[in-house]
Parts: C-alpha cells; structure tokens; sequence
C-alpha cells in the first residue's frame, strides 16, 4: 500500500501503562496529521476498546500538552484478543476487531505495548489488519530493540529510590531490601542496583543462594560497614525454587491431554502462590542469619507513574514518527525497534512470544561483579 492510499488510521496502547505512552501517541499522530494529512482514531482501552468499538477522533487538539502527561490518554488494558471476557463469556473476539478495523475504513493499526500486546497483534495480522507496533514496557524486555518506551523513567524512578534508602540503612545499621517491578527479566533491577550502589543484586536470570548473601553482608559487618543494600526484582528466585519452576514449565511443555494440562498448569499457579510475598521470607531469613535487622520497601506502580524522563520522551518521539515514515513506505506486520540513535523495522513474528533476557555474560552483570557487587551466586 502506497502513502497515497493512506487516509485514516488508528492507535491504541496495550498492557500495563507505562511513562511516555502519551509522548508516542503525540508523536504518530502530530507526523500522521500534520505532515502526512492522515486522520486518526484513538481506540479506548487497548484492544478491549477495539472490540467494542469504544473509540474517538483523535484531532491536533486532543494531542497538544501531553508529551509531559504520565499514563495513556486512551487508556488499556490487558485483554487478549483472542481470549475476551464478553458479557460473563470468555470469546475469541479477532474476527469481530476485523470488522470494526473494516467498519472504520482503517488503513492500518499502530499498537504500543509490551510482549503481550505483541502477540495479540500478530494474531490481527494473520486476520489481515495491516499493523505495526511500537515497543513499551519498563521492564525492558521486548526482544530485538535496544530500549522500550518507560524503560528510562522506570530505570531513573527505581535508582532514585535505592539512593533515598542508603541513609536510612547507615543510620539504623539495617539492611534495606527494595523490591523492584521484574517477573522475568531484571534489567530494571540490575540498573538501578548498579547506578544507586546496592551492596546485593538479586535478579530473576540468576537464581540466588541465600547462604552466600548472609556471607556477603557478614563480611561488609566485619569490615565496620554495618548496613547493607540489596536490590532484589518482584521474580528473583532461590536455586531451590527455580529449579521447581523450571521442572513444572517441563512438564506443561510435555502436556499431551487436557488432564495433564491442566495439572501443569495447576502446579505453576501453587509456585506462583507460595513466591508471592518471597521479598519479605528472604528478609527474616536474612535477619537470622546476620543479626542485623532488615527493613522492605516494595516500589510497586511508583515506578511506572508520574512525568516521564527526557530519554522516554525522545525515544517515543523518534519510534512514532519513524512509525508514520515506515507506514507512509507501505510497511506492515513489523515492530518499529530502537538501533542506536535510529531505528529498525523487525518481523513481529519474531517479537512475539519472546523475552529478553538479561545474559549472565552482560557487561552490565560484569560490572557489577567488578565493583563487588553480590549476585546471589
């Protein structure tokens, strides 16, 4: 499809908010109206919206003064397109989005989000939507791009917070323990433990042996250091649990009947239960083993509200115009990816479905193995 052929398009923003969603909003449609002449319909609440056809025109009016806004102006959710909760009913609602797109005389979907929002718009595509994406999320771990829209704030919210808790724990001589948002990557973690100077940096990529971060913390105590900071991400795990983790991920892979799914899947949701509220086990455990007191704080939805960074803003300013000019050149079914300081269209079938992972060979994990830093390993 030439730009010619391009009249209207519209724009959602999926999964969990996150700073700098309306900076990229701002960005597809001021280069879609203003340089390309294009119209452009917002969809409230990610793909649910879609769904329901809950949309509005967006106009140069509705764009003007949020650059600086936190959240989504048109708001999301995490429905999945093809696992919809309508009217009590769980339905597989992608062919219904395929007519409202239809209905509205669209030319293309732009959707922002993270991996979840990536799979659900390769499942638009097999049903003809001509879509690109653009990569959000604060945990970074989009694959084949070098950040994600809210990555940066995130990153900046999280150290910020490390740094605020270093007096508190020199002055009580406790250990601080601050839990920060990652179920599966630790990028966030491993930043803001690096760049606020946690003593002990736990991340789900390297399960932990609680034996060797009491003896970390022992050594910092007979070095007259008596406190200690540790950076420890919500999916950090012990070598024990991550190994029943891994088994049970096994045997739901191996599920050949809907009894033996089922049981998988079971088992999965009873390791996720008896995880939760892991941060605060591991402070009594630590208290036990060191002698020291040991205080949580749990950043939570702090990192991913208020004004988003300078960084975010650039980065989402860039990754949306690029997405108009990549649109304008007949693109579609790609993820628009940050290179450098430009960007690179990639296939989303080899986005979704994919994390990425912080490697144990990362300059980031090797720095902070150098400046003494504890991984838990």
């Amino acid at each position: 499809m030439s730009a010619k052929q391009i009249k209207r398009i519209g724009i959602l923003t999926a999964g969990g908010d996150s700073p700098g969603l309306n900076a990229a909003i701002r960005a597809v449609g001021k280069a879609a109206i203003g340089e390309r002449g294009w119209e452009i319909i917002g969809f409230r609440d990610g793909y649910l919206g879609l769904a329901q056809d809950n949309f509005m025109a967006l106009g140069k009016e509705h764009l003007s003064g949020i650059l600086t806004v936190g959240g989504t102006v048109l708001g999301t959710s995490r429905d999945k397109v093809h696992r919809m909760m309508v009217d009590g009913q769980e339905r597989d609602m992608t062919k219904a989005i395929a007519r409202n797109y239809r209905l509205h005389r669209l030319d293309a979907l732009v959707c922002i989000g993270g991996g979840g929002t990536q799979k659900n718009a390769m499942r638009l595509a097999e049903q003809g939507i001509r879509i690109v994406t653009l990569p959000k999320t604060i945990d970074n771990d989009v694959p084949l791009t070098d950040a994600t829209i809210g990555f940066d704030t995130a990153l900046g919210i999280a150290t910020e917070a490390v740094d605020r808790l270093h007096s508190t724990a020199h002055s009580h001589h406790r250990i601080i323990i601050a839990e920060i948002m990652g179920h599966k990557a630790g990028w966030l973690t491993l930043g803001a433990g690096i760049a606020g100077g946690a003593d002990v940096i736990l991340i789900p990529e390297i399960p932990y042996d609680l034996e060797k971060i009491a003896a970390a913390i022992r050594r910092r105590s007979k070095l007259d250091t008596k406190f200690s900071i540790v950076a420890v991400a919500e999916g950090a795990k012990t070598q024990e649990d991550a190994a029943s983790f891994v088994t049970a991920e096994r045997r739901r892979a191996k599920a050949q009947t809907v009894e033996e799914k089922g049981f998988a899947k079971l088992r999965l949701s009873e390791l996720e239960a008896e995880h939760a509220g892991n941060t605060l086990r591991l402070a009594k455990q630590l208290e036990g083993l060191t002698g020291l007191e040991a205080r949580v704080t749990i950043l939570g939805y702090v990192q991913r509200g208020g004004t988003p960074s300078f960084g975010d803003r650039l980065l989402a300013t860039r990754l949306g115009t690029a997405c108009v000019d990549l649109l304008a050149n007949g693109a579609e079914g790609i993820m628009v990816a940050s290179r450098g300081h430009g960007v690179q269209p990639v296939p989303i079938e080899s986005v979704a479905g994919r994390l990425k992972l912080v490697p144990m060979d990362h300059p980031w994990v090797a720095s902070a193995r150098s400046v003494g830093t504890c991984m838990g390993d």
